[in-house]
């Protein structure tokens, strides 16, 4: 039987949870990951049936609207640029000297074999303004949130539950549900360093949950990065692709 001491403690929980806005928690989240504009060298390893391949990346973006991306190593893929304008996203393929729209049909396809998709490298898909959030729990250290999609929303997920920490504002793991509530991956970030004045996570891993996945993942270290910089406004331009392919 509860006491009226286990009563008031449950009330106060509710309310603290419903006093918080976890949608501006989201957003902070959003702009602690992207900032004003980000440029990466990133180390990129593709797990596969035991098998381990490694590309290298040099990304550029500007909020969450503008994002390009190149390809520097193997040197089969070297030159291979990608770029997102709003909800637009073409890649150029230096051998054939291409540049090619990649539709909305292709933006959750995997991006280059990896359990990335092209949404999740370009962050075509916003989660503050495609989800509804709500605080499901709390402790000391973090936060846990349920998405789920806004009706007019055109996202894959069915639901996405986040851990965030206190400390950063930035997200601890990502769990992926379909629309049917089958967990399908897991996005973890690890090993938080400071670049000038903001801390990020510098290790991702994403483990696919599907029978036939199982044992691969993605592993996605960030090397190198500078936040809230100038960037050339050329690189966010079709002509871009193919100059900064070089």
């Amino acid at each position: 039987m509860f006491s009226l001491k286990h009563i008031y403690l449950t009330l106060f929980l509710t309310m603290s949870l419903f006093g918080i806005d976890s949608k501006a928690i989201i957003e902070r989240v959003e702009d602690n990951l992207n900032g004003k504009s980000a440029e990466m060298d990133i180390v990129m390893e593709i797990h596969i049936h035991n098998k381990i391949r490694t590309m290298k990346l040099q990304t550029l973006s500007v909020g969450k609207s503008k994002s390009f991306i190149k390809i520097t190593y193997p040197k089969k893929d070297r030159g291979i640029t990608f770029l997102k304008l709003d909800s637009v996203m073409w890649q150029y393929v230096p051998k054939i000297e291409r540049i090619i729209k990649i539709p909305a049909s292709m933006m959750l396809q995997s991006w280059m074999g990896s359990d990335f998709t092209n949404d999740d490298l370009v962050r075509e898909s916003s989660i503050s303004d495609d989800y509804n959030h709500r605080l499901i729990s709390e402790n000391r250290e973090l936060y846990t949130l349920k998405l789920t999609p806004k009706d007019e929303a055109t996202v894959v997920w069915g639901r996405v539950d986040m851990n965030i920490s206190k400390e950063y504002y930035l997200p601890l793991s990502a769990s992926y549900y379909d629309e049917d509530g089958e967990l399908i991956r897991v996005l973890t970030y690890k090993d938080f360093r400071k670049f000038g004045d903001r801390y990020y996570p510098t290790y991702w891993e994403i483990v696919p949950l599907l029978e036939e996945k199982r044992g691969d993942k993605t592993v996605m270290k960030i090397e190198k990065a500078k936040f809230d910089i100038e960037i050339n406004g050329s690189y966010f331009t079709k002509h871009g692709l193919k100059r900064y392919s070089r």
